[in-house]
C-alpha cells in the first residue's frame, strides 16, 4: 500500500465543544447523518445488555476457571463484546483517570489548542477522523496519545493540565497493559492454542498501546446525529473505560443495536479486527456507535492493544483448516491503520475488504 499518510486537514478544524455552547436548537449541516444512520428508538432492546464476567474466577480454583473461560469465550462468540468486573485496577485510578481527563476538556481553548492534532498521527487534540473533504461529521472531540512502543511515547503531546494529568495517565496505561495482556493469554486458550499464542503473534512483548479519550459534548439534536459513527474496533483488543453515569455506547446485535448498560468501575473489553483475523474469524469485531445526549456530556477512555505495527497480521496456521481456508491476506497494522485513517469510521466495510479472493 503506497499512500502517505496525509500532513493535514482538509479543512479547517471546528471543535465540537464550542458547537455546544452556541448551538440552541439546530446542529450544522455537516453534523447530520443521513436517515438511515440516524438513531432509531425502535432498533434497540432496553432489557438486554452485554454479559458480565467476574474475573476473579480465572484465580479461583480449577471448576472457577473453566466457569470463567467458558463465559468469556462464549461471549467473543455470541458478542465480541463484555464487561468485566473484579480485574484488578484500582477503581481510584480509574476514577481519577476518567475526571482528569473531564478537566481537560473544560479548560480554556487555547490551553487545548496546544495540542491540536494532524492526520499524520492523530496524536493530541482533536475533532474529526478520517480525511474525506466534505465528509458528515460526529459530534466529539478527542484526545489521542501513544504508550507502547516506547520511541512513540512523546511526553511533549501529552497535557501539563491538569497538573496531575502525565502522572494519572501513565499509572493507568501500565494498567491496561497488564489487563490486556492477561486477556490475551484467555483468548488464546479459549482457541486451543498456546497461552502465549495471541501475544507472540502481536509481537510479545514490543506491542503497541495506546489511548483515545472521547468527549462527547451536549446535543440539541441528538436524534440527528452519532457521537461516533459505526465501525469495528482496527486493532487487537480495546478496554474501554465508560461514563458510567450516562449510558451512549451501542453494539449491533443482529438487525439491532442495543444500548450498553456500563457498570461502575468495569471496563467493557472488545476484540478488534486484528484479532479477527489471527483467529480466523473464530473471533468477529462487532460494530459499534455512539449517541449522544441532550442533557448531558460524556466522557470515556478507549485504551487500544495492538500488534507490533510492521508484522503481517494474518490467520493462525493452527486455526486453517481444509474446511476453513485462511480468510484474510496478510498485512502490517500501519498499513492497515493508515488505510482507515484516510477514510474515517465505516462498518466493517475495512475488514470486510481484507478477505482472500476466492
Amino acid at each position: 500500500m503506497n499512500v502517505n499518510s496525509p500532513q493535514d486537514w482538509p479543512e479547517p478544524i471546528v471543535r465540537v465543544q464550542s458547537l455546544s455552547q452556541t448551538c440552541i436548537d439546530s446542529i450544522p449541516e455537516r453534523y447530520i447523518k443521513p436517515p438511515s444512520d440516524r438513531p432509531s428508538p425502535q432498533l434497540h432492546a432496553d432489557d438486554a445488555n452485554i454479559p458480565v464476567i467476574d474475573l476473579s474466577g480465572l484465580y479461583g480454583d480449577p471448576d472457577a476457571r473453566a466457569s470463567t473461560l467458558t463465559q468469556i469465550s462464549q461471549a467473543c462468540n455470541d458478542w465480541g463484546f463484555f464487561q468485566i468486573v473484579n480485574h484488578g485496577v484500582s477503581h481510584d485510578l480509574m476514577d481519577m483517570a476518567r475526571e482528569t481527563w473531564r478537566q481537560f476538556f473544560h479548560l480554556p481553548s487555547e490551553l487545548k489548542q496546544q495540542y491540536a492534532n494532524s492526520p499524520k498521527t492523530y496524536e493530541g487534540y482533536g475533532s474529526r477522523l478520517g480525511v474525506e473533504k466534505g465528509a458528515i461529521l460526529d459530534w466529539s472531540d478527542y484526545y489521542f496519545l501513544h504508550y507502547l512502543p516506547l520511541p512513540l511515547k512523546n511526553y511533549s503531546k501529552w497535557p501539563t493540565h491538569p497538573p496531575s494529568c502525565r502522572e494519572v495517565c501513565d499509572e493507568y496505561g501500565r494498567e491496561g497493559v497488564k489487563l490486556c495482556g492477561r486477556l490475551m493469554k484467555v483468548l488464546s486458550i479459549n482457541l486451543g492454542l498456546e497461552e502465549d499464542f495471541l501475544q507472540k503473534s502481536f509481537g510479545g512483548e514490543d506491542i503497541g498501546a495506546c489511548l483515545r479519550v472521547n468527549f462527547y459534548p451536549k446535543c440539541p439534536r441528538p436524534e440527528l446525529t452519532l457521537g461516533l459513527s459505526s465501525h469495528s474496533d482496527p486493532g487487537g483488543m480495546t478496554l474501554l473505560l465508560s461514563d458510567d453515569q450516562v449510558p451512549g455506547l451501542q453494539v449491533r446485535k443482529g438487525d439491532n443495536w442495543i444500548t450498553v448498560k456500563p457498570l461502575p468501575h468495569a471496563f467493557i473489553v472488545n476484540i478488534g479486527d486484528q484479532i479477527q483475523v489471527v483467529s480466523n474469524a473464530n473471533y468477529k469485531s462487532v460494530e459499534h456507535r455512539v449517541v449522544v445526549n441532550s442533557n448531558k456530556e460524556r466522557v470515556s477512555l478507549a485504551f487500544f492493544y495492538n500488534p507490533k505495527s510492521n508484522i503481517p497480521i494474518g490467520p493462525a496456521k493452527e486455526l486453517v483448516k481444509p474446511d476453513k481456508p485462511p480468510l484474510y491476506t496478510a498485512m502490517t497494522f500501519d498499513e492497515y491503520r493508515l488505510f482507515i485513517r484516510l477514510r474515517g469510521p465505516c462498518g466493517k466495510s475495512h475488514v470486510e475488504s481484507l478477505k482472500s479472493p476466492r
